[in-house]
């Protein structure tokens, strides 16, 4: 760049920078807007869906909300956390009933999420290879996953009908396998008939998810082990669960969950009012809230359950994380 200075032409050198090429007075980019306004929809439901409803619900819970004050909550009372004193005292009425229901959810989630990862696994590994008819069985598999839970679950609340229900009419009249026609809406076989209809509905995922997972799975890994003379059985110990462990990881937490969250499978099921033996923390929390009246005790309820679930999950994670560090 020159300059004139006294009727002479100097010549000034551009000053150079730090990779030796001279600055040409370049200017820093504009941060573009568009990626953070294509994100502003999905930020904004995301607020409006979860984390309001979950800020409300938090501070409904210091609050003594019931019928007398919920079309006004200016008047009703700040309690703070009385009403988890109230409800976590397992030695009162309130706190007992939670706690049982609490223990059906723990057996009913173990119980859905272990058979729907047996099934899930075992239909996917015998279907891995490919035979005439397999596509054909895969879509079969995943009807119960595609179909709407509404739909589903109506349709089994009339399959355990006790006079009129296929259930029974399978059973007693055509196998002979019981003397009587039993009650599966009601009493003690309440819990298995939501115990079969949540793994009818959740195996096909765990299928799925195991089926993605064994096509990453190199075929030259079964070819060493059946060169080395390990069977069927050995294959599957050695090869095929730890190469899914990464995908097993993801799916038992996801299927726990969505089990231990399962709200919709027992209210369309049991009507909104399901029996003592099929009574899940998700109902009872329903019932407590939507029934009685009593919104603070039933947001309580839901705070301690999701700070429950947080624990689990960040438990569950860490170990998990520790394992794969030290493997």
């Amino acid at each position: 760049m020159a300059t004139s200075t006294t009727g002479r032409d100097v010549v000034v050198p551009d000053r150079p920078t730090r990779s030796g090429t001279p600055a040409r007075g370049r200017s820093r980019p504009r941060r573009s807007l568009l990626p953070y306004l294509l994100l502003a929809p999905a930020v904004a439901l995301e607020l409006a869906i979860h984390v309001v409803p979950m800020l409300v619900g938090a501070w409904m819970s210091l609050l003594e909300l019931t019928q007398f004050h919920i079309r006004d909550w200016s008047t009703a009372p700040f309690v703070g956390l009385e009403n988890y004193r109230v409800v976590l005292d397992f030695d009162s009425a309130a706190g007992a009933e939670l706690l049982h229901s609490f223990g059906v959810t723990v057996v009913y989630t173990v119980a859905s999420v272990g058979l729907s990862w047996v099934l899930g696994t075992t239909a996917a590994v015998l279907l891995q290879r490919p035979f005439r008819g397999r596509g054909v069985l895969r879509a079969l598999f995943l009807t119960p996953y595609a179909l709407p839970v509404y739909t589903a679950v109506i349709t089994w609340s009339f399959l355990f009908q006790r006079d009129t229900g296929l259930v029974n009419h399978v059973l007693v009249d055509q196998l002979h396998l019981l003397d009587d026609k039993p009650f599966w809406l009601i009493g003690g076989n309440s819990f298995f008939a939501l115990l079969i209809v949540s793994i009818w509905r959740s195996w096909p995922f765990a299928f799925l998810c195991v089926m993605a997972g064994l096509q990453n799975i190199p075929g030259e890994l079964y070819e060493a082990a059946a060169m080395d003379g390990a069977g069927f059985w050995r294959r599957l110990r050695s090869v095929t669960l730890p190469m899914l462990r990464p995908v097993n990881l993801v799916l038992l937490l996801v299927l726990f969950l969505w089990t231990f969250n399962d709200f919709n499978t027992p209210y369309v099921l049991f009507g909104g009012s399901a029996p003592q033996q099929a009574d899940l923390i998700s109902i009872h929390i329903y019932r407590s809230s939507f029934k009685t009246w009593d919104f603070g005790s039933g947001s309580a309820m839901s705070v301690a359950l999701l700070l429950f679930l947080l624990v689990v999950t960040a438990a569950y994670l860490l170990i998990t994380n520790r394992r794969r560090n030290d493997a």
